[in-house]
């Protein structure tokens, strides 16, 4: 019942599902419903809650369990949100395998760890999948669905559909990679962020500029594939005029870098000015993002029913 476990519940709710939120502090679970609460009544205040019943029908749905047993009893789906820790994930899903059905599905919320370490061994392996949600998946909607060699392809559809029902925007990996895709393509960017500030080419501030009101507002509703379709006459035509420049600037970026000595001094002082590191102004900046994530998640919706 962490931030993820919280924004994960809010989801299910919004789509009119019943849902049981399991933690194994009960102060843990009370601090959680408050928390939803408040953020549903200031929503809804707001006109931008999800779904069609109102916060207090939502918030109707959700009960709490300190109870692993009594809280999956019933349940057709389980998304498991613990911390990013494989042996806490694992013995959870342990504990799993020995009370589910055959019907259920056994869902991890882990943004890096490889469904064949989490699931193989497992009684129930074939309805194990990774749910991997945007931090945070309430104001994001975009899940990677992962499956485990093993995994059925009903879990898959299944576990597809339900993301769908939700308001979810699922895509599916054909099989597990390290950092799944959004991982990968977020490090890919960050790696060459962290390099050019390290170098001296640009201040950490401008950077960020780069992409916020550069590539972020391009990509918030096209991908880079489609991108490159569009700057051209198609993707052939792209790779014909811009294929020995792209490769020209990739045979210059430098090794992974180390994350660690003055780069992290230079960028950390910079973040810190802009946003002191103090708990309330860090919730403060983060709220600021999440209504900001919400104005633009009504705008998309509004253009693609325009």
């Amino acid at each position: 019942s962490g931030l993820i476990g919280r924004s994960w519940a809010m989801v299910f709710a919004a789509g009119g599902f019943k849902v049981k939120l399991y933690d194994i502090a009960q102060q843990q679970l009370t601090s959680a419903l408050e928390n939803i609460r408040k953020q549903m009544k200031e929503m809804e205040k707001a006109g931008v809650l999800k779904g069609a019943l109102s916060a207090d029908q939502q918030l109707a749905l959700i009960s709490v369990c300190t109870d692993l047993k009594a809280a999956v009893e019933g349940a057709t789906f389980i998304q498991e949100c613990t911390p990013e820790n494989l042996e806490l994930k694992k013995k959870i899903f342990g504990q799993l395998d020995l009370i589910v059905g055959d019907n259920v599905i056994l869902s991890s919320s882990t943004s890096c760890l490889l469904p064949s370490k989490l699931f193989t061994g497992l009684k129930h392996v074939k309805q194990c999948i990774v749910s991997h949600p945007v931090n945070p998946p309430y104001f994001v909607p975009l899940v990677e669905i992962v499956p485990h060699p093993e995994t059925d392809p009903s879990t898959t559809e299944r576990t597809y559909a339900l993301m769908k029902n939700i308001g979810q925007s699922p895509v599916k990996l054909n099989r597990e990679i390290e950092g799944f895709v959004l991982n990968r393509l977020q490090y890919a960017v960050i790696s060459e962020a962290w390099r050019l500030v390290g170098e001296g080419v640009m201040s950490p501030t401008d950077l960020d500029l780069v992409m916020s009101d550069g590539l972020g507002m391009r990509y918030a509703f096209i991908g880079p594939l489609e991108t490159m379709h569009l700057n051209a006459e198609g993707v052939s035509n792209y790779c014909e005029r811009y294929a020995e420049g792209m490769r020209l600037v990739l045979n210059t970026f430098g090794p992974v870098p180390e994350f660690s000595g003055e780069t992290v001094q230079k960028v950390n002082q910079a973040l810190s000015e802009k946003i002191p590191v103090v708990p309330k102004v860090l919730d403060a900046r983060r709220k600021w993002r999440d209504e900001c994530l919400t104005g633009l998640a009504k705008l998309k919706t509004q253009m693609k029913s325009d």
